[in-house]
């Protein structure tokens, strides 16, 4: 299809950045879409796709959402870069969660249709996607790529809005200890990892970062805040600013041991009519969170041999920081349990002194013992002796403070 007298590619840039509808240029040009294409490619022209296929977008968004710093779109970015996806080959991003309310959220900040969508109809985590050509250069900008997990490195994010930045961090793959003395955030980046480092220092917490091999012989890293206190002072931070912010169980975790900090929460949950459905250890009672005790760290009884020198240490420490003996025996299962070594001992070494031990167990941690003791062929009260080389005396001194 030849062009039509006078239609040179000037002409043809100016009739395109109009705006009119490639139906109407291909009539006034002469030319096929592909060829009016070729001329902006051949210029440098920036391609609007909604102009390009004739077409309204098939699903709205927001493309300008990670242009502007705003608290919606660092916890929406703190997010993405945890639990965030770029397709490569395709102009489109991906967010990945359990929990649809928090894809819902992020469809309404980022002003999106929110549609689910998943490759495999086995798939049981709902992933939100966005097609967008704009949003993926946009993040790019942002140093946040495809195949971002193992290099991907923090953000310039403006210090006004660190808080609701990270907080989305730990909201995509942070933790937070029920018991709320112990955070960590996981990351495969080291870049990363020492740039929170960096934060925490100058928020004057106590942190640490440890690391660990996955199955792909790759480094992963989590950087910690423990103690009650510290953690406390974090959430003071995180949630100085409720803008933007998603009601979930890391956040009450983090807070329990503050009584103004939880009736701040449960004003805002009255006044903004913030759903608890989400937050699975805690409900509301006559206007007051507490804790759900039918599902809040179900604790059980379990009875087993242990070493009576073993216990006669355990009860000194136990006087020492006045808590109970199976408080001090969490502790040190749950840091081995961090560590993922396996247990090395003769068992014919066992002790000769061992007596009966009754005491109540964290449920969800005692089942993760039984199936510790399984893969290393060893019993319960192995584990249970073996732990004990990595109580923290330290932290609980601190915790019980």
């Amino acid at each position: 299809m030849p062009r039509k007298p006078g239609m040179t590619d000037d002409k043809i840039i100016k009739l395109y950045k109009s705006g009119m509808p490639f139906k109407e240029l291909q009539s006034i040009i002469g030319l096929s879409d592909r060829a009016i294409r070729n001329v902006m490619y051949k210029h440098g022209i920036e391609m609007n796709r909604e102009q390009s296929s004739g077409q309204p977008r098939k699903h709205k968004v927001n493309e300008d959402f990670f242009k502007v710093w705003t608290h919606e779109m660092a916890w929406v970015l703190g997010l993405f870069v945890t639990d965030g996806c770029v397709n490569k080959q395709l102009h489109s991003i991906s967010f990945a969660q359990k929990d649809e309310t928090i894809l819902q959220m992020i469809a309404n900040f980022m002003g999106a249709d929110y549609v689910i969508y998943s490759k495999r109809s086995s798939a049981t985590i709902p992933s939100l996607f966005i097609n967008s050509k704009k949003i993926k250069k946009d993040l790019n900008n942002l140093g946040i790529s495809a195949n971002k997990s193992m290099i991907v490195s923090f953000p310039k994010v403006p210090n006004e809005y660190l808080p609701a930045f990270l907080r989305g961090v730990i909201d995509g793959d942070g933790w937070v200890d029920i018991e709320g003395y112990r955070m960590n955030i996981t990351t495969g980046s080291k870049s990363f990892v020492y740039s929170v480092a960096s934060i925490f220092e100058s928020w004057n917490l106590n942190f640490s970062i440890t690391h660990i091999k996955s199955q792909a012989n790759n480094l992963i890293y989590r950087i910690w805040v423990k103690g009650k206190n510290d953690l406390l002072q974090l959430a003071n931070i995180l949630y100085s600013n409720e803008i933007g912010y998603y009601i979930n169980h890391k956040r009450i975790n983090m807070i329990q041991h503050s009584n103004w900090q939880l009736r701040r929460l449960e004003n805002l949950l009255n006044t903004e009519n913030f759903t608890l459905s989400k937050m699975c250890n805690w409900i509301m009672v006559d206007g007051k969170l507490i804790k759900n005790s039918t599902i809040y760290n179900p604790r059980v009884k379990f009875r087993t041999n242990l070493s009576q020198t073993i216990l006669d240490q355990l009860n000194i420490w136990a006087n020492e920081l006045n808590i109970h003996v199976n408080y001090l025996i969490e502790n040190g299962l749950q840091n081995l349990l961090l560590t993922n070594e396996a247990i090395e001992f003769n068992k014919k070494s066992r002790p000769k002194d061992r007596i009966q031990f009754k005491t109540t167990y964290n449920s969800q941690l005692l089942e993760q013992v039984k199936t510790k003791a399984k893969i290393e062929d060893v019993f319960i009260n192995d584990i249970i002796e073996y732990s004990i080389q990595f109580i923290d005396i330290n932290e609980l001194r601190r915790n019980s403070n």
